[in-house]
């Protein structure tokens, strides 16, 4: 993928959402809506190395964004396979709610933070990348069924 920052050409541009907008991004994507702009590019990024990811994103110096298709470890569902060639991600803590700003009683998303490991579970030496996972939730997908069919 080539780098889509250089085609923007628009000085001191930077793509930092908030993580509502993030979410708003997401639901938009689900649903099939298509935007104007397309920053943030779809990746099985369990197939790469995080080192490798910089590359691999349409936008990003420090922070890169990528949709991921949610591939299980079996085909009777569980949790997903986040192992790539070199090391795994390890999850740090339980899945945390977002909340409207606007409406703090409304949840419109979770976020769970890992960590890259090189090499195996359960003996990997902990690195310095962090990524974070963005997810709806589950009251989402049954309320806009009809858009994801």
């Amino acid at each position: 993928m080539e780098n889509y920052a250089s085609e923007l050409d628009l000085p001191g541009f930077r793509f930092h959402p908030t993580e509502e907008e993030l979410l708003e991004y997401l639901a938009g994507a689900v649903r099939g809506e298509k935007r104007g702009f397309d920053v943030i590019g779809v990746l099985n990024l369990y197939r790469h190395d995080p080192w490798e990811l910089p590359g691999l994103a349409k936008i990003g110096e420090r922070e890169w964004y990528f949709f991921v298709p949610r591939i299980r470890k079996s085909s009777n569902g569980g949790r997903p396979n986040r192992t790539t060639e070199r090391g795994f991600w390890k999850a740090t803590g339980s899945d945390r709610e977002i909340r409207s700003v606007s409406e703090l009683k409304r949840i419109i998303g979770l976020k769970k933070t890992f960590v890259f490991y090189k090499g195996r579970a359960p003996r990997g030496c902990k690195t310095d990348w962090v990524m974070n996972e963005y997810r709806l939730p589950d009251t989402f997908t049954s309320i806009n069924k009809k858009f994801i069919e």
